[in-house]
Parts: structure tokens; sequence; C-alpha cells
């Protein structure tokens, strides 16, 4: 199973591109903190590379900024690539199969800084080329995006063990 839950904040603004085939993907990267403090007592981040695709990757362009907060699920997927120096390159990303919207940088500010994601601009990586992204492959799901997303499971409290 290849599933991927992540909460964090945006380091820059998304970037949108169309595919060829006039497809949108949005790209961007995601502060995630850690769960633990470092030696120091200061809290990391991870900075997760994220795409999207289709309507949904419009939505992330007009309505998200740097520092807004979202919720991704989706998979991690890596490709590689040969640079211009003929390199092969290996990137590691994960393509949103669902982006929620939780609150905007200046949100947080007001609410005596909850969910500050605590990272320094200086240690986040260099935005790489997403030029070279291929299309998910599978069915049309132009009308309906989560067409093979699942049926939906009910619980109930009843249900719980404790």
């Amino acid at each position: 199973m290849n599933k991927v839950f992540l909460i964090g904040r945006l380091t820059r603004d998304p970037e949108l591109r169309y595919t060829g085939n006039n497809t949108p993907v949005a790209t961007f990267s995601l502060a995630v903190n850690r769960n633990f403090t470092n030696q120091s007592g200061e809290r990391e981040a991870d900075f997760i590379n994220i795409v999207v695709w289709r309507k949904q990757a419009e939505n992330v362009k007009n309505y998200l900024t740097q520092g807004s907060q979202v919720a991704i699920d989706g998979r991690l997927q890596t490709r590689s690539y040969d640079d211009t120096n003929g390199q092969k390159r290996y990137v590691t990303e994960v393509i949103a199969d669902n982006v929620e919207f939780m609150g905007s940088k200046s949100s947080s500010t007001n609410s005596n800084n909850a969910g500050n994601t605590g990272y320094s601009k200086a240690s986040e990586p260099a935005p790489y080329d997403f030029g070279n992204i291929p299309e998910p492959k599978g069915a049309n799901v132009e009308s309906n995006p989560f067409a093979d997303f699942g049926a939906s499971i009910e619980i109930s409290d009843d249900e719980l063990p404790f």
C-alpha cells in the first residue's frame, strides 16, 4: 500500500503549468514539522515536494499562497530524468489525491502562532524542474477526479474496542 498523509505549510506559492494535452498540474513544497525536537530543543521540519493534477491544481494556484496550511493525502512516487549534463537524476515527490485547505499564515499568527512550522528559509531545498512530470496513467477522470478513490467507510463509536 502506498498512502501518504501530511499536514504542513507551503514554503512558496504554487506553480501552475499545463501538459501537452492542456492538463493542469501544480507543484509546491510543503514544510512538515517533525514530532520531536533536536538536541538543541528546536523543532525541525521536512520539506516535501507535492504535485497536484487537474481542477485541484487550478484551485491550489488560485487559493493558496506561501504560508497556507493544508492537509494532503496521496501517494509517494519516484521518477528519474537525465539532466543537461547527461547525469541521471531521481526525484521523490507526493502525488496528491486530495488537498484540504486548512488556513492561511495570517490566521495562525492571530491565534498565538498555533501551527508554526518553526523552520528557517535558509534550510529549505532549492526548487527543481517539474517540467518532466508524466501525467498519471489510467481512466479519464476529468469529470470526477475521485472516481477511483474508493468507497467511504462508516465507523460508529459502538464498534471501537475501548
